[in-house]
């Protein structure tokens, strides 16, 4: 039986959701039945691109590297997978978006204590492009499968969906919160609740105890791990299509609502406090036009706010 060719690129990203082609355990003997790994950084010393049926590709652009590879991934490539969050959303490299691409080299080579040049790298090191984008801000894309990283059930599902020629089974609309058991109950709680201050209760839900969780705005490709386990949701899948895709939904706002009608918190508070820590909450999804040119999308004027509020603070 003739098996599927398959390249893999790995761009601006930790290489987790490489990892997360191994955590398949004994379900990748069912997926290289089907196919032939042709190209993959972590496993192959492949430089070109080979003709392949099917492509996955995770990390963000960030680099004129990453710019090539795309392209050339979409050439050789029938149909392609934005693989994780980094690639659909553009990851948490998009925190680098509010600043200049020279603040970013100033603050990493030029005026880094721990940098022992004080000279940027003119060679052997790809040029950054003006921001970071998501990957089909270069390329077209056929599937788009986020988390850091998708939980092995679907990366196998999408796998075989696109062999198959079918839609995905697993991947629902639903967000984090829709395979969490803990209980939304109203509280008298009327303060925001460090993730690291005291042990939450484990039935009832984050928010009624003054954590924030972004469970509720964020898409499930995870299977909700850090809820059932203790901890708060972060984000990391990207945010639920309804915020996505309806221009006057923030996450901020969303998290507010259901928040202050949980607990004795005002509105106005949880709004703020989502702010002032934005680069956090807003991190894996801001450098996607669906959120960063969104009209409640300030981080420029929250980032400036919450370094005012600190440089009065310490100059006091």
């Amino acid at each position: 039986m003739s098996t599927i060719p398959i390249n893999l690129e790995w761009l601006s990203d930790c290489s987790g959701c490489h990892v997360a082609i191994v955590d398949l355990h004994e379900k990748i003997l069912a997926v290289l039945e089907s196919v032939t790994i042709q190209r993959c950084p972590v496993l192959t010393d492949v430089k070109d691109y080979p003709k392949a049926k099917l492509g996955l590709v995770s990390g963000a652009i960030r680099t004129e590297h990453d710019r090539h590879a795309a392209i050339e991934m979409r050439k050789s490539c029938d149909l392609i997978i934005a693989w994780g969050s980094c690639a659909v959303y553009g990851g948490i490299a998009g925190a680098g978006n509010v600043h200049s691409r020279q603040e970013i080299i100033d603050a990493v080579y030029t005026g880094n204590k721990t940098t022992g040049t004080h000279t940027p790298p003119t060679r052997e090191v790809s040029a950054l492009e003006p921001s970071v984008s998501p990957l089909d801000s270069v390329i077209d894309v056929d599937l788009y499968l986020p988390g850091c990283a998708p939980h092995p059930a679907f990366v196998f599902d999408a796998l075989l969906a696109l062999l198959e020629g079918r839609s995905p089974r697993t991947a629902t609309g639903e967000s984090v919160c829709a395979r969490c058991r803990r209980k939304m109950e109203k509280s008298d709680v009327d303060r925001i609740r460090k993730n690291s201050e005291g042990v939450p209760d484990p039935d009832r839900c984050f928010l009624s105890q003054g954590y924030l969780c972004m469970g509720s705005v964020t898409l499930d490709r995870c299977m909700s791990p850090c809820p059932l386990n203790g901890i708060p949701c972060s984000g990391c899948a990207g945010a639920t299509m309804q915020v996505l895709t309806e221009p006057n939904r923030d996450i901020r706002t969303e998290i507010a609502e259901r928040m202050s009608r949980l607990t004795e918190i005002p509105r106005e508070a949880i709004v703020r406090e989502i702010e002032r820590t934005a680069k956090t909450h807003y991190s894996y999804t801001m450098a996607t036009p669906m959120i960063g040119e969104k009209p409640t999308f300030l981080i420029q004027k929250w980032t400036d706010e919450e370094r005012d509020d600190y440089e009065q603070d310490h100059n006091h």
